[in-house]
Protein backbone atom coordinates (compact mmCIF):
# COMPACT_ATOMS: atom_id res chain seq x y z
CA UNK A 1 0.00 0.00 0.00
CA UNK A 2 2.93 2.35 0.50
CA UNK A 3 5.07 1.38 -2.48
CA UNK A 4 5.20 3.66 -5.50
CA UNK A 5 6.81 3.67 -8.91
CA UNK A 6 9.40 6.29 -9.61
CA UNK A 7 7.76 9.57 -10.59
CA UNK A 8 4.35 8.17 -9.54
CA UNK A 9 3.52 11.48 -7.92
CA UNK A 10 3.92 13.40 -11.18
CA UNK A 11 0.41 12.34 -12.21
CA UNK A 12 -1.25 12.70 -8.82
CA UNK A 13 -4.47 14.70 -8.66
CA UNK A 14 -4.98 17.08 -5.77
CA UNK A 15 -8.44 16.90 -4.21
CA UNK A 16 -9.89 20.08 -2.72
CA UNK A 17 -12.67 20.32 -0.20
CA UNK A 18 -14.18 23.57 1.09
CA UNK A 19 -14.25 23.69 4.87
CA UNK A 20 -16.73 26.26 6.09
CA UNK A 21 -15.55 28.32 9.07
CA UNK A 22 -18.04 31.14 9.41
CA UNK A 23 -16.68 32.06 12.83
CA UNK A 24 -13.38 32.95 11.19
CA UNK A 25 -15.05 35.09 8.55
CA UNK A 26 -14.22 32.92 5.54
CA UNK A 27 -13.33 29.41 4.40
CA UNK A 28 -10.38 27.15 3.72
CA UNK A 29 -9.71 24.63 0.99
CA UNK A 30 -7.60 21.82 2.47
CA UNK A 31 -5.70 20.12 -0.36
CA UNK A 32 -4.65 16.48 -0.16
CA UNK A 33 -1.39 15.65 -1.93
CA UNK A 34 -0.36 12.05 -1.11
CA UNK A 35 3.44 11.86 -1.01
CA UNK A 36 5.05 8.38 -1.12
CA UNK A 37 7.75 7.37 1.36
CA UNK A 38 10.92 9.38 1.07
CA UNK A 39 12.82 6.24 0.09
CA UNK A 40 11.95 3.35 -2.23
CA UNK A 41 13.80 0.04 -1.95
CA UNK A 42 16.37 1.78 0.28
CA UNK A 43 17.06 4.39 -2.40
CA UNK A 44 16.22 7.94 -1.22
CA UNK A 45 14.29 10.28 -3.46
CA UNK A 46 16.24 13.29 -4.64
CA UNK A 47 15.14 16.55 -3.04
CA UNK A 48 15.23 18.43 -6.33
CA UNK A 49 12.78 15.95 -7.90
CA UNK A 50 10.36 16.18 -4.97
CA UNK A 51 10.64 19.97 -4.93
CA UNK A 52 10.01 20.30 -8.65
CA UNK A 53 7.02 17.97 -8.69
CA UNK A 54 5.40 19.42 -5.56
CA UNK A 55 5.71 22.92 -6.93
CA UNK A 56 4.27 21.91 -10.31
CA UNK A 57 1.31 19.98 -8.93
CA UNK A 58 0.39 22.29 -6.06
CA UNK A 59 0.77 25.36 -8.22
CA UNK A 60 -1.77 23.95 -10.66
CA UNK A 61 -4.61 23.96 -8.14
CA UNK A 62 -7.22 26.55 -9.27
CA UNK A 63 -7.27 29.59 -7.04
CA UNK A 64 -4.66 28.23 -4.65
CA UNK A 65 -2.93 31.12 -2.92
CA UNK A 66 -1.36 29.34 0.02
CA UNK A 67 -0.05 26.00 1.24
CA UNK A 68 0.18 24.41 4.67
CA UNK A 69 2.80 21.64 4.62
CA UNK A 70 3.83 19.36 7.43
CA UNK A 71 7.14 20.59 8.93
CA UNK A 72 8.87 17.29 8.13
CA UNK A 73 7.89 17.63 4.46
CA UNK A 74 9.05 21.24 4.37
CA UNK A 75 12.56 20.17 5.38
CA UNK A 76 12.66 17.70 2.48
CA UNK A 77 10.94 19.65 -0.26
CA UNK A 78 13.57 22.25 -0.94
CA UNK A 79 16.29 24.39 0.56
CA UNK A 80 14.08 27.33 -0.41
CA UNK A 81 11.62 26.55 2.38
CA UNK A 82 10.33 30.12 2.31
CA UNK A 83 8.46 29.23 -0.88
CA UNK A 84 6.22 26.99 1.21
CA UNK A 85 5.91 29.04 4.37
CA UNK A 86 2.30 29.43 5.38
CA UNK A 87 1.08 33.00 5.30
CA UNK A 88 0.42 34.54 8.68
CA UNK A 89 -3.08 35.50 7.57
CA UNK A 90 -3.87 31.81 7.06
CA UNK A 91 -2.50 30.81 10.47
CA UNK A 92 -4.48 33.60 12.12
CA UNK A 93 -7.77 32.78 10.41
CA UNK A 94 -7.51 29.08 11.15
CA UNK A 95 -6.49 29.77 14.76
CA UNK A 96 -9.54 32.01 15.17
CA UNK A 97 -11.76 29.18 13.93
CA UNK A 98 -10.15 26.73 16.35
CA UNK A 99 -10.62 29.11 19.29
CA UNK A 100 -14.26 29.58 18.37
CA UNK A 101 -14.76 25.81 18.21
CA UNK A 102 -12.58 24.58 21.07
CA UNK A 103 -12.04 27.44 23.50
CA UNK A 104 -15.05 29.77 23.41
CA UNK A 105 -16.81 28.15 26.37
CA UNK A 106 -13.61 28.06 28.40
CA UNK A 107 -12.90 31.73 27.67
CA UNK A 108 -16.40 32.78 28.69
CA UNK A 109 -16.47 30.65 31.84
CA UNK A 110 -12.94 31.11 33.22
CA UNK A 111 -11.92 34.41 31.62
CA UNK A 112 -8.22 33.54 31.92
CA UNK A 113 -5.63 33.64 29.12
CA UNK A 114 -1.88 33.01 29.18
CA UNK A 115 0.18 33.97 26.12
CA UNK A 116 3.62 32.44 25.54
CA UNK A 117 5.44 34.78 23.17
CA UNK A 118 8.01 33.34 20.78
CA UNK A 119 10.80 34.96 18.80
CA UNK A 120 11.60 38.48 19.90
CA UNK A 121 11.69 39.80 16.33
CA UNK A 122 8.05 38.72 15.89
CA UNK A 123 6.75 40.39 19.05
CA UNK A 124 4.74 43.06 17.20
CA UNK A 125 2.95 40.50 15.04
CA UNK A 126 2.30 38.18 17.98
CA UNK A 127 0.82 40.98 20.09
CA UNK A 128 -1.37 42.21 17.22
CA UNK A 129 -2.55 38.70 16.38
CA UNK A 130 -3.36 38.00 20.03
CA UNK A 131 -5.52 41.12 20.17
CA UNK A 132 -7.45 40.06 17.08
CA UNK A 133 -7.87 36.45 18.24
CA UNK A 134 -9.16 37.48 21.65
CA UNK A 135 -11.30 40.43 20.54
CA UNK A 136 -14.61 38.47 20.56
CA UNK A 137 -13.96 37.35 24.15
CA UNK A 138 -12.28 40.36 25.78
CA UNK A 139 -15.45 41.59 27.55
CA UNK A 140 -15.39 38.32 29.55
CA UNK A 141 -11.62 38.04 30.12
CA UNK A 142 -10.41 39.17 33.53
CA UNK A 143 -6.86 37.79 33.53
CA UNK A 144 -4.32 38.12 30.72
CA UNK A 145 -0.64 37.22 31.20
CA UNK A 146 2.14 37.50 28.61
CA UNK A 147 5.41 35.58 29.03
CA UNK A 148 8.37 36.92 27.05
CA UNK A 149 12.07 36.30 26.54
CA UNK A 150 14.31 38.96 28.02
CA UNK A 151 16.73 40.42 25.45
CA UNK A 152 19.51 42.76 26.48
CA UNK A 153 18.93 46.28 25.20
CA UNK A 154 15.22 45.68 24.53
CA UNK A 155 12.42 47.18 26.60
CA UNK A 156 9.40 44.91 26.23
CA UNK A 157 7.12 47.47 27.91
CA UNK A 158 8.06 50.11 25.36
CA UNK A 159 7.61 47.70 22.43
CA UNK A 160 4.17 46.56 23.55
CA UNK A 161 2.86 49.79 25.13
CA UNK A 162 0.30 50.49 22.41
CA UNK A 163 -1.22 46.99 22.50
CA UNK A 164 -1.29 46.89 26.32
CA UNK A 165 -2.97 50.29 26.54
CA UNK A 166 -5.71 49.07 24.21
CA UNK A 167 -6.77 46.39 26.70
CA UNK A 168 -7.00 48.89 29.52
CA UNK A 169 -8.67 51.66 27.52
CA UNK A 170 -11.28 49.45 25.88
CA UNK A 171 -11.94 46.79 28.51
CA UNK A 172 -10.40 47.92 31.79
CA UNK A 173 -8.05 44.93 31.59
CA UNK A 174 -4.47 45.26 32.87
CA UNK A 175 -2.27 42.55 31.29
CA UNK A 176 0.74 41.21 33.16
CA UNK A 177 4.17 40.85 31.52
CA UNK A 178 6.45 38.17 32.96
CA UNK A 179 9.88 37.07 31.68
CA UNK A 180 10.66 33.43 31.06
CA UNK A 181 13.00 31.82 33.57
CA UNK A 182 16.27 30.29 32.38
CA UNK A 183 17.00 26.69 33.37
CA UNK A 184 19.26 23.86 32.31
CA UNK A 185 16.64 22.74 29.78
CA UNK A 186 16.05 26.21 28.32
CA UNK A 187 13.39 28.80 29.03
CA UNK A 188 10.35 28.02 31.16
CA UNK A 189 7.33 29.79 32.65
CA UNK A 190 8.27 29.28 36.28
CA UNK A 191 6.07 27.82 38.99
CA UNK A 192 2.92 29.91 38.63
CA UNK A 193 0.02 27.79 37.41
CA UNK A 194 -1.93 28.62 34.25
CA UNK A 195 -5.59 27.94 33.57
CA UNK A 196 -8.28 28.73 31.03
CA UNK A 197 -6.66 29.16 27.59
CA UNK A 198 -2.96 29.11 26.69
CA UNK A 199 -1.83 30.68 23.38
CA UNK A 200 1.64 29.42 22.51
CA UNK A 201 3.78 31.14 19.83
CA UNK A 202 7.13 29.73 21.02
CA UNK A 203 9.21 27.49 18.75
CA UNK A 204 10.27 25.25 21.65
CA UNK A 205 8.30 24.10 24.74
CA UNK A 206 8.18 26.59 27.62
CA UNK A 207 6.68 24.05 30.05
CA UNK A 208 3.87 26.07 31.66
CA UNK A 209 2.45 24.58 34.86
CA UNK A 210 -1.27 23.91 34.49
CA UNK A 211 -3.73 23.90 37.37
CA UNK A 212 -5.48 20.63 38.17
CA UNK A 213 -8.98 22.06 38.53
CA UNK A 214 -11.07 21.92 35.36
CA UNK A 215 -9.87 21.65 31.79
CA UNK A 216 -7.36 23.95 30.09
CA UNK A 217 -7.28 24.60 26.34
CA UNK A 218 -3.76 24.67 24.87
CA UNK A 219 -3.66 26.44 21.48
CA UNK A 220 -0.31 25.57 19.92
CA UNK A 221 0.15 28.05 17.08
CA UNK A 222 3.44 26.44 15.96
CA UNK A 223 2.05 22.89 15.88
CA UNK A 224 4.88 21.20 17.78
CA UNK A 225 4.68 17.38 18.21
CA UNK A 226 6.70 17.71 21.42
CA UNK A 227 4.13 20.09 22.93
CA UNK A 228 1.27 17.81 21.89
CA UNK A 229 2.92 14.85 23.61
CA UNK A 230 3.38 16.92 26.75
CA UNK A 231 -0.32 17.79 26.80
CA UNK A 232 -1.35 14.17 26.26
CA UNK A 233 0.51 13.18 29.43
CA UNK A 234 -1.82 15.35 31.54
CA UNK A 235 -4.58 12.72 31.76
CA UNK A 236 -7.14 14.68 29.77
CA UNK A 237 -6.80 17.89 31.78
CA UNK A 238 -5.49 19.74 28.71
CA UNK A 239 -7.37 20.00 25.42
CA UNK A 240 -4.67 20.41 22.75
CA UNK A 241 -5.38 22.15 19.45
CA UNK A 242 -3.17 23.29 16.58
CA UNK A 243 -3.63 24.33 12.94
CA UNK A 244 -1.53 21.42 11.67
CA UNK A 245 -3.30 18.80 13.80
CA UNK A 246 -6.69 20.12 12.65
CA UNK A 247 -5.86 20.05 8.95
CA UNK A 248 -4.17 16.69 9.26
CA UNK A 249 -7.26 15.23 10.92
CA UNK A 250 -9.57 16.66 8.25
CA UNK A 251 -7.50 15.16 5.46
CA UNK A 252 -7.01 11.73 7.00
CA UNK A 253 -10.55 11.25 8.29
CA UNK A 254 -12.45 12.46 5.26
CA UNK A 255 -10.64 11.76 2.02
CA UNK A 256 -7.11 10.55 2.56
CA UNK A 257 -7.11 7.25 0.69
CA UNK A 258 -3.87 6.90 -1.31
CA UNK A 259 -1.48 5.84 1.50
Amino acid sequence: MTAAKKHWWESVTLLGKVLQTEAAGGFFVPVDCPVPPFSYKKRPWKQEILSSVMEEVMGAVPGMADAFLHPEIMTLVSEKSGRWETRRETVERLSAALLARCAADCLYQKGRVTVLLGRQEDTDWQMEMTGRLLSPYLPRINSLIFYYEEVEGTDIWEETAEELEMYGYEYGLVPAMKPYLASGEGLSCGREKCGGVILDYADTPRSPRVEREGQTVYADLTSSPEKEQGCMRKNGRILYSSPLKYLDTVVKNEYYRKI
